[in-house]
């Protein structure tokens, strides 16, 4: 097969551009198993970025910390300007608790801990990982536009937050980008959350594009899970809901086969198709799934085919939350207003 041309694409209006597709770097380091060995991922990552896959998505919390780390060792010698860095901050893990925090303290803190780890002097898109519900999303966006300023922040980004909590961001300060769970078996963004960005000039990044590694194997990914993958215990891969899930893999599956593709390939062709607003970062430790995966650019659906995955991938096709647990969704409450706000 001829190599894939990655192309590239605008996210959001401030002239942020992307390679069409990213590579999500959090199972190198965390939550999927143990760390998988420095030097092979070092490798992975050349080897994306040679590709056409400059697009690199990682965030504090994944380790905590060391994935940072890993990025910045993979991103010396000249690679770093040849890349679009994306970090994350909010999820704070300080005194063994999950705490989601947003206040103008942490967030500045949090920036300079990223920056020193990814050893850079800049970080191109810097997205608040989960939405502080104690802080006005106003006041947090106030700090990140004070690093924009001061050059630490090209530009700013938003992740799993709400419609409303959205435009009250961009009114502050444009939001370049958003990032969501959009795939074939996560599709609630579609009411409300994707027309928002559309109307603001904002580009989506959509994580998890292939559900997880369930379009790349389906039910038969529960026997290679490690211990320690956080995969085990969400609640679509309890063995009651991956019962009925796998009817959806399976169906992806024979409109794959008719294709000539692999139904990873064709659940990712599926979010490429959404728009060129939209970059799709599936996370990979394999050199061999990372070239499958952006084989995926290759895969051209006609409008029937996609409406046929529409219908197939309908609401009542998945059964299982996203999250297990008080994980924040979407489906948080927003941020208090501004006037209750006192430092």
């Amino acid at each position: 097969m001829a190599a894939t041309n990655v192309g590239r694409i605008k996210l959001g209006s401030q002239g942020l551009e992307v390679s069409a597709q990213g590579l999500g770097c959090m199972g190198m380091s965390a939550f999927y198993g143990p760390p998988k060995p420095e030097p092979d991922m070092i490798a992975l990552i050349h080897h994306a970025i040679n590709s056409g896959v400059t697009f690199l998505d990682t965030s504090d919390v994944y380790g905590p910390h060391t994935n940072e780390i890993l990025l910045g060792k993979a991103l010396k010698d000249g690679v770093r300007n040849k890349v679009e860095l994306a970090t994350k901050f909010g999820i704070d893990y300080t005194d063994g608790k999950r705490v989601i925090r947003g206040d103008p303290v942490y967030v500045r803190a949090a920036c300079e801990g990223s920056l020193k780890r990814l050893g850079v002097d800049c970080i191109d898109l810097y997205y608040q990982h989960r939405v502080d519900t104690r802080v006005p999303i106003e006041v947090t966006i106030g700090e990140l536009k004070k690093l924009v300023e001061e050059g630490k922040v090209k530009y700013i980004g938003l992740s799993e937050a709400s419609a409303s909590t959205i435009r009250r961001a961009h009114a502050v300060h444009p939001i370049t980008a958003v990032q969501l769970e959009w795939s074939l078996w996560s599709r609630d963004v579609e009411a409300d959350i994707i027309p928002t960005c559309r109307e603001l000039g904002i580009g989506i990044v959509a994580y998890s594009p292939l559900g997880r590694g369930f379009f790349s194997s389906g039910p038969k990914m529960m026997e290679t899970l490690s211990e320690g993958d956080f995969r085990k215990y969400l609640p679509r891969f309890q063995p009651e809901n991956m019962e009925h899930n796998k009817r959806l893999y399976e169906r992806v599956n024979e409109i794959a086969v008719k294709k000539g593709c692999t139904p990873s390939q064709l659940a990712l062709a599926w979010v490429h198709h959404q728009g060129n607003d939209v970059c799709p970062i599936p996370g990979t430790t394999k050199i061999e799934n990372f070239n499958q995966n952006i084989g995926a650019l290759s895969v051209k659906l006609t409008p029937e085919e996609m409406a046929e995955l529409e219908s197939i991938a309908s609401a009542d096709s998945v059964k299982g939350d996203r999250y297990g647990g008080t994980v924040a969704t979407y489906h948080e409450s927003d941020t208090p207003p501004l006037s209750s706000w006192k430092p």
